[in-house]
């Protein structure tokens, strides 16, 4: 019986460390290294309008790196 039951120890510990190498596996995720991301452009901001704020132009990564223009956003 204590031979029995040390088997099924043993099994449940492989068991249980097997499935952990598993799932910290999972959670990896391998990405190519970006090129870094190009000095922001100059922008000449618009005349203010009431009721909005300036929201300044940034790059956005899309598998190259894409200027989007500052714009208007109603507060």
């Amino acid at each position: 019986m204590t031979i029995r039951f040390t088997f099924l120890r043993s099994r449940a510990a492989l068991a249980l460390v097997v499935s952990a190498a598993a799932m910290s596996l999972a959670a990896c995720v391998v990405e190519p290294a970006r090129p870094p991301q190009p000095a922001p452009l100059v922008e000449v901001m618009p005349a203010p309008q009431p009721g909005y704020h300036w929201v300044k132009g940034h790059y956005v990564w899309r598998g190259r790196w894409e200027w989007i223009r500052g714009h208007w956003a109603p507060n």
